[in-house]
């Protein structure tokens, strides 16, 4: 196929990479003169309309993403019975391959790269897509270390295919799995949470934490198996960290963050740590050196005797000298005795320190309150009962989740809060806003209700988003009841706030304007203001906190002269003069 022209447009220069689901060719766009990235469904996946549909769809939406760690799509488009995708190039490999290569990944390393696919799944799940297949293989590492997220349109197109039969191409993607998605159930944001959760487990160990000799056996352990322990895996990861791997992997979608805002907020934390305590932050220390003998001088080569030495420092001393010394002296042990407190506390807090012996929690799930209760008094634990939850596994009465996990590492005394199944969702009308309308017609019915007629709506969700229900999820409601919807049409106009840029550089102001959806091709004029810190924002065209349409473009007036150092720190409470922002 080298050397074909697709779509008029688009060339293909050669191979660069093939998948289960699709042919990567690198091709150049004659139109706008770069190189890009065309991929190419393979042909078996072309036959069934629902599935080009679907990718069609998805592609469609993935391609109104714009962040730094997504993998720009520039155009979807058929030729033929040819479907392809054209994307941003990319120069680099995929963190499978660097895992490959590197056995497994510093935890520093892995929490960056977790941090940006999280960044980029932030923005996605803000715009109601859910990627449903995350693995190293969709992450791509460029040559500068900046991770990319990619296949949003083929993630969603196959979720079905990959565990439920298809090809054993795709089946690879079962040890990445969260367990609703391996029962088939409802998928939703947390559902990415949980495979980022394995995927960083993997960069930190080098292996993934199910595996077994067929798709349904992994499939079966996402659901039933407690993670293995990470710090037994490899020593010296911050226990934190441990603790947000489980949280990201747990059993249940209660259970794990509520969305990867928060996951990132604990990754930030540890990374923060690191940064202020140093590399050292969580190594163990060397101490089998006596620190509290004194250190002795060397004279020609041998070591002098402490007391030969001290006598000669008080002969070369006056004693208002010595007086100075003392005093530096206690104001250092001072300054050691609060850093040696302050760290014991941060250690206590971030888990650094051991207490007593380790227990085990043990898996309490299926079992009553009171069964649960006996058990962990043997063990040391205390049972705390938790919210009365549906549950699609057990049966009203028998704990349907549990936090922390079985399986976990826990001091004596520690308490296990259980949540208690009030039996299966029968009768109750699920959440089917956010959901496409065919997926949401056969999750309905799988409830015992009836998808309504449709009514198309603007909105800026994408085309075939379901914006509304009539009647609300959790509601009690008779067998049969009819659900009806309101579907976006995708042509509706996004409204955003605009950020506050007063105090900002240019650079940060064009950043704030870029995260919340706004155009950066506004006016920038630079001006003298007296009493005003040089390169800062000091006026723009639109108040913070105004509602405007989605690409809006934001003028503003700049400080002029260079940044000094100190300048445009980006603190939003600086001390301003409030007249020179808003609207002139």
């Amino acid at each position: 196929m080298s050397n074909k022209l697709l779509a008029g447009r688009y060339e293909l220069i050669e191979k660069i990479g093939e998948g289960g689901m699709a042919v990567v060719y690198k091709g150049k766009d004659r139109l706008l003169n770069r190189y890009v990235a065309i991929k190419i469904l393979r042909p078996e996946y072309t036959k069934d309309e629902q599935f080009i549909e679907s990718f069609r769809r998805e592609s469609q939406a993935a391609a109104g993403l714009s962040h730094p760690n997504i993998v720009g799509v520039y155009d979807v488009g058929k030729e033929g019975n040819i479907h392809f995708i054209v994307m941003e190039l990319i120069d680099g490999k995929t963190l499978s391959e660097v895992i490959k290569e590197k056995g497994r990944l510093e935890y520093k390393e892995a929490i960056n790269i977790t941090l940006q696919v999280a960044s980029a799944l932030s923005l996605a799940h803000k715009n109601q897509i859910i990627h449903r297949d995350i693995k190293p293989h969709n992450i791509l590492i460029t040559s500068t270390g900046v991770a990319k997220l990619a296949d949003f349109g083929i993630a969603k197109a196959v979720s079905a295919a990959t565990i439920a039969g298809g090809s054993n191409k795709i089946m690879g993607s079962v040890h990445y799995f969260s367990p609703e998605q391996a029962r088939g159930a409802y998928v939703d944001e947390r559902s990415d949470i949980y495979s980022l959760g394995i995927v960083l487990f993997e960069m930190l160990t080098g292996k993934v934490p199910f595996d077994g000799d067929n798709p349904v056996s992994i499939a079966l352990m996402h659901i039933n198996d407690p993670m293995p322990s990470l710090t037994k895996e490899v020593p010296g990861v911050p226990p934190q960290l441990e603790k947000i791997v489980n949280k990201a992997t747990e059993k249940y979608q209660s259970n794990r963050y509520r969305n990867v805002d928060e996951m990132i907020s604990d990754l930030e934390d540890i990374e923060f740590v690191t940064k202020v305590i140093g590399k050292n932050a969580f190594a163990v220390e060397d101490n089998s050196s006596d620190a509290s003998q004194p250190k002795q001088e060397r004279k020609n080569g041998e070591e002098a005797p402490v007391p030969a030495r001290k006598e000669r420092q008080r002969n070369e001393r006056s004693d208002s000298s010595k007086d100075k010394n003392k005093m530096t002296l206690f104001i250092v042990i001072g300054v050691v005795i609060v850093a040696i407190a302050a760290l014991i506390g941060l250690g206590s807090m971030l888990g650094w320190f051991g207490g007593s012996d380790e227990i085990t929690v043990p898996n309490f799930v299926g079992k009553t309150l009171e069964e649960a209760t006996a058990e962990a008094e043997e063990k040391g634990l205390v049972i705390q009962e938790g919210d009365l939850v549906f549950s699609p596994d057990q049966e009203e009465g028998f704990i349907a989740s549990q936090n922390p996990a079985s399986g976990s590492k826990v001091t004596e005394g520690k308490v296990i809060t259980v949540n208690i199944s009030k039996g299966k969702k029968d009768g109750v009308v699920p959440k089917i806003e956010g959901m496409d309308y065919d997926e949401a017609k056969e999750y309905l019915e799988s409830f015992g209700f009836k998808m309504g007629p449709g009514v198309t709506v603007d909105s800026p969700l994408p085309k075939g988003i379901i914006v509304s229900q009539s009647v609300p999820y959790g509601t009690q409601a008779k067998s049969g009841t009819e659900i009806n919807v309101e579907i976006s049409n995708g042509k509706g106009k996004e409204m955003v706030k605009v950020p506050n840029l007063i105090g900002r550089t240019p650079d940060e102001a064009n950043s704030l304007l870029s995260q919340a959806g706004l155009s950066t091709n506004g006016s920038v004029v630079y001006e003298e203001v007296e009493g005003m810190a040089q390169n800062l924002v000091f006026w723009q065209s639109i108040a913070a906190d105004t509602e405007v349409e989605k690409g809006t473009a934001v003028d503003y007036k700049v400080s002029k002269g260079t940044k000094p150092e100190g300048s445009g720190s980006g603190d939003p409470d600086m001390d301003i003069d409030p007249d020179y922002g808003g609207d002139e």
